[in-house]
């Protein structure tokens, strides 16, 4: 859940869907993966506002119009990385959100590393383990994460369970494995996820898990066609879409893309990547202008996420070095630390989750309780004699 930033938000009933149609999104999210933050700050960077005054970023990205903001779990990075993107990295980044009131989006890898197509490194410290043994580390490592921050009072809206795993997760256990034929290809893939999927539900039963694969200008209802066939859960897609030079082109075939899915699964679709090259500031505007007007026309897409904006158009963590990887170039802040014009696509313009309307003839509403933490219940009715706090004041439900 969200944290009680503003106690005069109401929200909406979020993501309630039958698999027979396709719901529309009821709240869309303009947000950015930013877990690179903390580790840039630690050489030095800041981020400044449009008159150049320093301004912490969750902040500065909320005056851009960014109301959700999405962080990345690795399980032990810090022997082959650096001790970012873990637990207690996340606890920090999630700690920011909260003040700022932004939803999160919390994006488990189940790696040390980043998981991708390419790669789904299983931890060093699950190295060896047996499916059954793979499983247990998933469903400890997922309500570990997730107890710790409601413990505090951070209750993510989203949760990914594996990042891009078009080809699997925790390799070479849960990887899809076409050799062999029928379920059996998709089966300890499937196994691992819903292990994930059930861990989230256990400690936050009304956030809405995301299955997240790469290449949304593809068509990619057969992976979610297998997956839901033979037995995977999921309460939302999740897309990556980085357009390249036929920008046009790869723009409105992920729209179409997202279209068919939500048709097709019953399920919102969210964009939870997205980028542009940073060589050319206007051209990258012009890009992300268009996309996000494709995506917000889009009653079942859920929201857009661009990945790293942060960064000064590139950005090359120290470990990259070691292993001869080139710098990473979609950013989209000025070399002096300004959010770039490709933001502006993100402007508030009352489509967002702090400013939707109720859709239900009982709207939720947002209440606080007395350590700060919220719940949306209907018409108060099922919290009857609790004590919170709405609209500033101390109530009590009856």
């Amino acid at each position: 859940m969200i944290i009680c930033k503003h106690t005069w938000i109401t929200l909406t009933l979020l993501f309630f869907y039958g698999a027979a149609q396709a719901q529309p999104a009821t709240v869309f999210a303009r947000g950015a993966d930013v877990s690179w933050c903390t580790e840039m700050e630690s050489t030095g960077k800041q981020f400044y506002d449009a008159a150049g005054q320093p301004t912490e970023l969750m902040a500065l990205l909320k005056q851009v119009g960014m109301n959700a903001i999405r962080l990345r779990v690795w399980v032990n990075p810090e022997t082959d990385y650096g001790a970012w993107s873990d637990l207690a990295d996340v606890l920090v980044k999630a700690r920011r959100v909260r003040a700022q009131g932004q939803a999160l989006l919390l994006d488990f890898h189940y790696s040390d590393f980043f998981a991708d197509p390419g790669r789904q490194d299983t931890p060093s410290e699950w190295a060896g383990h047996t499916l059954e043994q793979l499983k247990q580390d998933v469903q400890t490592h997922t309500t570990e994460v997730l107890a710790a921050l409601k413990q505090e009072g951070i209750e993510p809206l989203w949760v990914q369970v594996g990042n891009e795993t078009r080809s699997g997760m925790l390799w070479d256990s849960g990887k899809i494995d076409w050799s062999k034929s029928g379920s059996a290809v998709w089966a300890n893939y499937v196994a691992l996820s819903n292990v994930g999927y059930d861990a989230v539900k256990a400690v936050l039963p009304t956030a809405q898990v995301i299955v997240h694969i790469d290449k949304g200008p593809e068509d990619n209802a057969w992976f979610f066609k297998a997956f839901r066939q033979y037995g995977g859960k999921f309460d939302m897609i999740g897309l990556s879409h980085y357009p390249e030079t036929a920008w046009q082109n790869d723009n409105a075939k992920t729209a179409a893309n997202t279209r068919s899915l939500a048709a097709a699964f019953g399920v919102p679709v969210m964009i939870v990547e997205t980028g542009y090259s940073a060589t050319n500031e206007s051209l990258a505007a012009q890009v992300m202008a268009d996309f996000m007007t494709k995506m917000k026309a889009i009653s079942e897409c859920a929201g857009v996420f661009y990945w790293e904006p942060q960064l000064y158009g590139w950005w090359k963590p120290a470990a990259y070095s070691r292993w001869g990887w080139n710098a990473y170039g979609k950013g989209a802040f000025t070399s002096q630390g300004r959010p770039a014009a490709a933001l502006a696509a993100f402007a508030d313009d009352g489509t967002g989750i702090h400013d939707h309307a109720a859709v239900s003839s009982q709207p939720l509403q947002l209440c606080c309780d007395l350590t700060g933490r919220t719940t949306l219940f209907n018409s108060c009715a099922d919290k009857h004699g609790r004590i919170c706090i709405m609209n500033g004041k101390k109530v009590v439900i009856r």
